[in-house]
């Protein structure tokens, strides 16, 4: 095997790093930014392939990921746990994700909120990104990967025999594609009171709406701006995160507030996964919308399929 770098530091980045070192590549990450001051690191991280497409990848890619998610649960070390929840329906149900997963049950109706004409029960892994990308930079170390700082312009500058640009909404202009787009989220992060399950209620009409708990907080959200770049806290938009998230689920009352946060997903209309043209393999791996985290280790393995 040759030598690789991957362009971003983000969980897209850092997995195909791992995935790259393991199939015996000495491996480069360049990224502009310490791990912690990634998009993925605002991530609620819940398994949901949200945001992304087209269908039949993503399913794939999702799935993929969902088993190594689901054995890494057994991991404490890695951040992962499996977590029942809902996921809220207010018009006909659409779920094209249904077959990457398994398990999934009907919610009672006497059980629904207001306004919700369906949910589906399901279990699916949640990843604190606090630890899971602390955990994966440990992995990639262990593995051989070096991870430089560095804000990369131009790919002519880049060494290696293979180079994957995996650098969230930084990739378009590495590679000529104007078609990337962010896609604003706002979270704010609660001290956890005790709870489990999960809720995810995109059709809200007060807004898009999902409380995640992980090990010792909750993450409430969101919103879904499309082209903002404005990475500051709305106060405003964070009450009525709180206000919508607290009246689905009232236990969170008094929960206090321990952080919140902005990230920008990197959307398209599709995911960009493929070798472009030339005399080097340049690896295109980007566009992942919301589902960064969902589709990490099924892209991450094509990756490094891609580069041979």
């Amino acid at each position: 095997m040759g030598t690789a770098t991957v362009v971003g530091g983000g969980v897209i980045g850092l997995t195909c790093a791992l995935e790259l070192a393991r199939a015996g590549h000495t491996v480069t990450v360049l990224s502009a930014d310490p791990v912690e001051d990634t998009t993925s690191a605002v991530a609620a991280a819940i398994w949901f392939p949200y945001a992304a497409a087209p269908i039949a990848p993503v399913l794939r890619w999702s799935a993929e990921s969902a088993t190594t998610f689901a054995e890494l649960a057994a991991d404490p070390a890695a951040g992962v746990a499996m977590r029942t929840g809902n996921v809220l329906e207010r018009t006909a149900a659409d779920r094209w994700w249904e077959p990457a997963v398994t398990g999934l049950t009907e919610v009672p109706a006497a059980e629904l909120p207001d306004g919700v004409v369906s949910a589906a029960r399901v279990t699916v892994p949640v990843v604190d990104m606090v630890i899971y990308l602390s955990w994966l930079a440990a992995q990639c170390r262990t593995a051989g990967v070096r991870v430089t700082r560095r804000h990369v312009t131009d790919l002519a500058e880049v060494d290696g025999d293979v180079v994957v640009v995996a650098a969230g909404l930084r990739s378009g202009a590495l590679v000529g594609d104007d078609t990337l787009a962010p896609l604003r989220g706002q979270v704010v992060r609660l001290a956890n009171p005790g709870l489990t399950d999960w809720l995810i209620d995109d059709d809200n009409p007060a807004g898009m709406t999902y409380v995640v708990p992980r090990f010792t907080d909750v993450v409430c959200g969101g919103t879904a701006d499309l082209g903002a770049f404005d990475t500051a806290v709305d106060p405003d938009v964070e009450r009525a995160i709180l206000a919508r998230a607290r009246a689905l689920v009232p236990a969170l009352a008094d929960a206090p507030i321990l952080s919140r946060a902005v990230g920008l997903r990197p959307t398209r209309p599709q995911v960009r996964l493929e070798v472009l043209p030339g005399a080097r393999r340049v690896i295109c791996c980007y566009g992942h919308g919301g589902a960064g985290v969902t589709m990490s280790w099924g892209c991450a393995r094509e990756v490094a399929r891609l580069a041979g």
